[in-house]
């Protein structure tokens, strides 16, 4: 398997920003880290290992970049301004620096499917729902979808503008709201076991729903778990059904 690495000091964000890219053709799956973990988690924790076969095959090319969830939503010692700040700034990252990476290989036209774990998850889903002209859609697996616990009441533009629940409720436009409509690639996956949460992802569901977004809500069974066994197989399953 085709694996290259690169880094460069991210003008959004004031940091090195490292990311691996697996394959060497085939549909880019931009990958978010779960809670406070790096780029090469996925690959730690063999979930690289369990999509090999759509990499290999050039299917897919398997993007995963850094969060920076230890500066912001994960930072206890951090104002709730600057945590959602940090995301803001995460999110022009990603749309001036990585998605133009990412065309420059697989082409101009692009548009990357995300996906994420845990928290994650959250993160793949707000780059698509923000953004859902410039991606395919996303699989976020046992993810919670809004930011408001981890901010103390404080609330503020970016706030709204980096919780899904909150700005999704209110989307009447009638640029992104019809292109969201008509989405084939939305997975909402979660377990109903030790830690998971599967309201949460009922309740994004819903709400999608009520807007008229298509989807998927995969609930799976009580045994199933908020762990790297579970992930390693519900990845590989949603990535089937896309790439076959």
């Amino acid at each position: 398997m085709r694996r290259d690495t690169t880094s460069w000091f991210s003008h959004n964000l004031g940091m090195e920003m490292p990311l691996v890219a697996y394959g060497h053709a085939g549909y880019p799956l931009l990958m978010f880290p779960t809670a406070a973990a790096d780029y090469l988690e996925y690959e730690r924790f063999y979930l690289i290992d369990a999509i090999k076969e759509f990499i290999e095959s050039g299917k897919i090319r398997a993007y995963s970049i850094n969060s920076v969830n230890r500066y912001s939503l994960l930072n206890k010692e951090s104002h709730p301004a600057w945590k959602v700040e940090m995301l803001t700034r995460y999110d022009k990252y990603i749309m001036e620096e990585v998605l133009p990476l990412i065309r420059n290989e697989c082409g101009q036209d692009a548009k990357p499917l995300t996906t994420g774990a845990s928290l994650g998850a959250l993160l793949a889903a707000n780059t698509y729902f923000k953004h859902s002209d410039n991606f395919r859609g996303t699989i976020a697996m046992s993810g919670s979808y809004d930011i408001y616990n981890y901010l103390e009441s404080f609330y503020d533009d970016n706030v709204y503008y980096n919780n899904p629940m909150m700005y999704l409720k209110n989307l009447n436009d009638d640029y992104h709201l019809p292109r969201l409509q008509k989405a084939d690639s939305i997975v909402i996956a979660t377990g109903q076991g030790a830690f998971e949460a599967p309201d949460k992802s009922r309740e994004f569901s819903a709400l999608l729903h009520s807007k008229g977004i298509p989807h998927m809500l995969d609930v799976w069974g009580h045994d199933v778990s908020h762990d790297w066994v579970w992930w390693r197989k519900m990845l590989p399953y949603y990535l089937e059904k896309f790439f076959s």
